[in-house]
Order: structure tokens, then C-alpha cells, then sequence
């Protein structure tokens, strides 16, 4: 459990960074003169990217026989982004600080989850990934709380400057978050690098194979977070409101990570996966009819239900089924087939939004939602 610990606080840190800007970022944009449109091009533009990378940096991985090295350089990529905000003035600034912070995600995503995976034995992977879920999740509360206060100091109409202080101050968890890492121990692999097959979805089980068809689909409808805060916002919410409810998202979240790891290795991935799409349906059908701010606080809570029940547990389902000489490349094919679909999902969430209203990406997501839990229903 020694990696499974210090890959956790290295996430804690990394995440502590990021979600002290990214519920800002929408709202920042807005000061910047940018539509909700820019904010789907950006969105969707980082996470696909981050996303495509996955299943090559997962592959290099494996035939490097190395694991720890590219999850250093990933992480170092949350450094280098929130510089990038720091110096923004427009949002093509912005755009290329997410950029340079997902690119890194992409980077370390992978080999970071086939370290946890490496060193844990089968029966009790469904345990290190919540508990690496927890920590990491509870690192954005943290975050999201540290937010709050900046906010809350710097006053509640915060401008251009008052962003920046806040950017500057998430790179101090950040940089810390790297440091943490290189005490990683690199865990020892069951294959050679010259025995290497090349990997192929053909050898894959048919399990797998209709497993990521469903999350596939559904990550169509699966469109950037911060379209939950800009929805948020929209109903009516203060800066300071919105931070908090996604403040409790987050520990929400982390707190229901850990023992929904710890039960799906009783009771298999099955259920809890597919009540986790159930959760995500009536979430985004809960935002589309929501008309006041005070439910906005259960629907949060029901979406950090949702998280903890998704996240963690499918990459534990990967990696128990996925060929161990390949599991890195199929953890990252995961990644990559579920967070592609964000480029369309995000392009689509901002143009059913102009188009049609705030109501209308909620109501696509969410019915994709409960598509998603019969499909799983029905090939797992």
C-alpha cells in the first residue's frame, strides 16, 4: 500500500492545485469578455488532448518497463499550466494553460494507475483505487475550500488581478505534488520489454471490449464540469455559493470513494457501476429542471455520489480484466475512449446552450446517463 499512499497525497497536492482555479475558470472568462461557447472549445480541446495521450503515454509505459519517470513529467505539467493562467489576459492564454496542464494529466494518468494496480493484488484493487480516489478527491475539496477563502478575502466581484493572486498561490501545492512522487518505489512488472506483444482489441475479452463501447457513448453526453458551475451561477448563485457547492460535491465525493472501493470487491463492479450512471442521469436531469439555487446543493451532493461510484471503480474493472503484460496500454485506452468524447460532449454542451438554453446539454446528458446504466445492465 506504500505507492498506493504516496501516489495518493502526490494526487491530494496536484488536485489541492487544480480545483483552486478550475471552478474559477468559467467565471474568469466571463470577466475576460468570453461566451459560453469559448468555454466548450477550451474545455473540450484540453480534455480530449489529455485524453488521446493516455493510451500512448499507458503504452510507452509497458514497453519501457517503467512507470515512474512518465508520471513525473505529468505531473510537472500542473506547474507549467498554472503559470500560464498566471500570465493571462485573454482567454487564448487560458486556453493554452489548460492545455499545458491537461497535455500532463495525459502524460501521467496511465502509468500513475498501473503503479496502483502493480502493487496491489487482484482482490483488493477495488480498495487502493477508492482509497487513492479519496484522497485525490479530498485534495480538490481542499482546494475548492482554499478558493473560498481567496474569494472571501479578496472580495466577492473579484477582478482580473485578484484571478491571478489566486493562480500564483495554486502553484505552491503543485510543485509539492512533484516532489511527493519521486518517492514512489517503481513496482516490479510481470513481463520483459523485449517479450512485449504488441497489444491488440482482438485478444481483448468480449467483456472489456462491450464495456468500453457503453462508456464510449456515453462520454458523448458527459460534457466538462464547469458547465455544472456555470448552470450554478445562472440559477442565481454567488461566486462564494457556487465554490461551496462544489466544495461539497468534492467531499462528497471523497469521503463515499473509499468504502465503494472496499464494497465492490465484495459485491463486484457490476451494480455499483451501473447505479453510478443511474446517479449521473438524475443529476443532469435534476439541472435541467432545476429553476432555484437551493438545489443546486442536492444536486452536487448526488453528482459526488455519482463520482464515487464511476471513477475509481472502472479503472479497477480495467485493470482486474485487461492482459497484465498490457495493463498500463488499457488502462490508458480506458481513459482515452471515455475522455475523448469530451471534445464533442463540450462543443455540444456549449452549443445546446446557445442554441436552445441552459436547460437543453442537461437534458442530452442525462438521458445518456440512463442509457449508459442499461447498457451496462445488459454486457456486464
Amino acid at each position: 500500500m506504500f505507492n498506493v499512499i504516496v501516489t495518493g497525497i502526490t494526487s491530494f497536492l496536484t488536485d489541492m492545485a487544480t480545483e483552486m482555479v478550475y471552478p474559477l475558470i468559467p467565471l474568469y472568462l466571463t470577466v475576460l469578455g468570453a461566451p459560453p461557447a469559448i468555454l466548450g472549445v477550451i474545455e473540450g480541446f484540453a480534455e480530449s488532448t489529455a485524453s488521446i495521450l493516455k493510451v500512448f503515454s499507458g503504452r510507452l509505459s509497458d514497453r519501457l518497463h517503467r512507470r515512474k519517470p512518465l508520471a513525473i513529467i505529468g505531473y510537472s505539467g500542473s506547474m507549467f499550466g498554472r503559470l500560464l493562467l498566471y500570465i493571462s489576459n485573454a482567454w487564448g492564454l487560458v486556453f493554452a494553460g489548460r492545455m499545458v496542464d491537461r497535455i500532463g494529466k495525459g502524460v501521467r494518468n496511465a502509468p500513475r494507475d498501473a503503479i496502483i494496480a502493480d502493487s496491489t493484488p487482484v482482490g483488493k484493487r477495488g480498495t487502493a483505487f477508492g482509497l487513492h480516489r479519496a484522497m485525490d478527491t479530498l485534495g480538490a475539496a481542499a482546494g475548492v475550500a482554499v478558493a473560498i477563502w481567496a474569494v472571501s478575502t479578496l472580495g466577492h466581484d473579484l477582478a482580473h488581478r485578484d484571478y491571478q493572486r489566486i493562480f500564483l498561490l495554486s502553484l505552491i501545492p503543485a510543485t509539492l505534488g512533484v516532489v511527493v512522487l519521486f518517492f514512489v518505489r517503481e513496482p516490479p512488472l510481470a513481463h520483459g520489454v523485449r517479450q512485449l506483444p504488441r497489444p491488440t482489441l482482438r485478444g481483448l475479452p468480449a467483456k472489456l471490449k462491450w464495456f468500453l463501447l457503453v462508456v464510449t457513448i456515453f462520454a458523448l453526453g458527459n460534457s466538462s464540469n464547469q458547465f455544472l458551475v456555470l448552470r450554478a451561477k445562472g440559477l442565481g448563485m454567488s461566486v462564494l455559493a457556487v465554490l461551496a457547492a462544489y466544495m461539497l460535491y468534492n467531499v462528497v465525493y471523497g469521503v463515499l470513494s473509499y468504502p465503494f472501493g472496499r464494497l465492490s470487491d465484495r459485491v463486484g463492479r457490476k451494480r455499483m457501476l451501473v447505479a453510478g450512471y443511474v446517479f449521473y442521469g438524475a443529476v443532469y436531469i435534476g439541472f435541467a429542471l432545476a429553476t432555484r439555487a437551493e438545489s443546486v446543493w442536492i444536486i452536487f451532493a448526488l453528482y459526488g455520489v455519482f463520482s464515487a461510484l464511476n471513477e475509481g471503480l472502472e479503472k479497477a474493472l480495467v485493470a482486474d480484466i485487461a492482459p497484465a503484460e498490457h495493463r498500463a496500454t488499457f488502462i490508458g485506452l480506458h481513459s482515452t475512449l471515455t475522455g475523448i468524447g469530451l471534445l464533442p460532449a463540450s462543443l455540444l454542451a456549449g452549443g445546446l446552450w446557445s442554441l436552445f438554453g441552459p436547460s437543453a446539454p442537461f437534458w442530452f446528458g442525462g438521458c445518456l446517463g440512463l442509457a449508459a446504466a442499461l447498457g451496462l445492465t445488459i454486457v456486464l
